[in-house]
């Protein structure tokens, strides 16, 4: 830090007081998902514009210019100083090519449009949600045209999320995997089959489902002094700082599944949030690299972690003393009915052979909309149509087809395609996990899962933004993102 300027200190400054107001927003953005009343959507929405206005504003100001310049020019930086340096440059560069009125109308029709959603799909009327997602797609055309794009408008807002990605990788990645995923669904749902969907049916009261829940997460190293779990609508995690790291479920009393599951998923978020260097909080070396990365620590901890026989043969025990019906079957029948393949509408309940194709249809979609081939009007249309040719259904209504996720009245269109390459990457680095670790799959079996998180430690979540995703896979794994690794781990496991 000595051989610095002392424009570095002005910029870590600047970016940790932004960090702070983002922190503040976000638990403006936790309340309102889990507790806020309804009547004070507006109120909320105005509070959330401002404070986005004003990190824009402290970020993008003509002062953080000269600093990172002064800085770059005496080219001495080194480790967690230079990792800082990288990432505020490509973030001012970004973020100065957005006007600061957009941002704030992007941010208040976001916080407006998330309830507008909610009323849509609770009565299942997409024309209700039509203008507000015609707005939301005309701000992220102009947000992706500040930015700036050459070949692909949609590739402009795909990067925000996941740096360095492009859409013609993404599509000639999914073009791949999703006729090889429909070749495995019919030969899955036959194998599940011979177990019935049912065979868990019972009452599993909300009480014993956080009690079990809570210790599952601990023991993979959540730190309940450092985070804890409430109820909403849609699952999610929110990392607010060090030692605040918000996950979110919802219960269903007879489906104690749903709830286990997300809590898995967002507590895979949750320990990266709290393995990221946090003395660099709030700046780019403290700072998580990607949504795909982040992605992979959710589906790895749910999917191949709690999705696994090892997993129930050592958890059945501590099940059943919660749920005492669980006695009747065996650890092998219970990870069995969580391997469930069929066909569903909804995507957060999708098995994991099916789960790709929803993605994959929502990547279509978004790339359509924001490059301006498909017209928000078309959409249920669109949905109704790739559903059936993806997934073989046919859509009952707009609550269970284009309604059903909270993404687009986010604003986030961009994203989607973050979740498949999450799945791809978690099977890639469980498989370089067992590589360098062959006490692995014992350690699973005794429900010991200090050492992979561990590994995961070192080689993803002390990383923060040193490195560009693909990069860090390289790193981690030896290759950059392949499907092979996620197609041979869903045949081993559902054939």
């Amino acid at each position: 830090m000595s051989a610095l300027p002392p424009a570095y200190s002005h910029l870590r400054a600047r970016f940790r007081e932004a960090a702070l107001l983002r922190s503040t927003e976000g638990v403006l953005g936790w309340d309102q998902e889990t507790g806020m009343p309804a009547k004070a959507v507006a109120w909320r929405a105005g509070q959330m514009s401002y404070l986005s206005g004003q990190v824009h504003r402290l970020t993008t100001a003509p002062e953080v210019g000269a600093w990172l310049a002064a800085c770059e020019a005496q080219g001495t930086a080194s480790g967690a100083a230079a990792v800082n340096l990288r990432g505020w440059r490509r973030d001012y560069d970004r973020e100065t090519k957005l006007p600061a009125e957009l941002v704030e109308e992007f941010s208040l029709t976001t916080s407006a449009g998330m309830h507008a959603w909610a009323a849509a799909r609770k009565a299942s009327d997409f024309a209700a949600f039509q203008p507000v997602l015609e707005k939301l797609v005309r701000l992220c055309q102009e947000k992706a045209d500040h930015l700036g794009w050459t070949s692909c408008r949609y590739d402009a807002l795909m990067d925000i999320y996941e740096p360095g990605a492009r859409s013609a990788d993404i599509g000639a990645l999914f073009a791949d995997l999703g006729p090889r995923i429909a070749a495995m669904i019919g030969p899955a749902v036959e194998k599940a089959k011979s177990q019935p969907a049912d065979l868990l049916a019972g009452h599993y009261p909300i009480a014993a489902q956080q009690a079990f829940n809570r210790e599952v997460a601990e023991a993979i190293g959540f730190d309940f002094e450092a985070g804890r779990i409430d109820t909403t609508t849609h699952p999610f995690c929110t990392g607010l700082g060090p030692g605040d790291t918000r996950l979110t479920t919802r219960y269903d009393e007879a489906d104690f599944f749903s709830s286990l599951y997300g809590v898995l998923h967002e507590a895979g978020h949750g320990l990266y949030d709290q393995g990221l260097p946090a003395d660099e909080w709030g700046l780019p070396a403290g700072e998580a690299v990607s949504l795909g990365i982040h992605e992979s620590q959710s589906r790895l901890w749910e999917n191949h972690i709690g999705g696994s026989d090892a997993f129930w043969r050592h958890w059945h025990p501590r099940a059943s003393h919660h749920f005492a019906g669980l006695n009747a079957f065996t650890p092998e029948q219970v990870a069995a009915a969580a391997r469930q393949v069929s066909p569903s509408f909804i995507r957060v309940e999708a098995d994991e052979v099916t789960y790709d194709q929803h993605i994959i249809l929502r990547f279509q979609l978004e790339r359509s909309l924001i490059n301006g081939d498909l017209a928000v009007r078309d959409v249920p249309e669109a949905w109704n149509a790739g559903f059936r040719e993806l997934l073989g259904l046919t859509v009952p209504d707009d609550a269970r087809g284009c309604l059903q996720d909270i993404h687009w009245s986010m604003g986030s269109l961009g994203y989607f395609c973050t979740y498949s390459l999450g799945n791809l990457n978690a099977s890639q680095l469980m498989r370089a996990a067992r590589g360098a670790m062959p006490s692995l799959d014992a350690d699973l079996e005794r429900g010991v899962y200090q050492n992979l998180l561990a590994w995961l430690r070192t080689h993803i979540h002390s990383a923060g933004r040193s490195l560009d995703p693909q990069d860090l896979m390289v790193q981690a794994t030896g290759g950059p993102t392949r499907a092979e690794y996620h197609l041979d781990y869903l045949k081993d496991k559902f054939l």
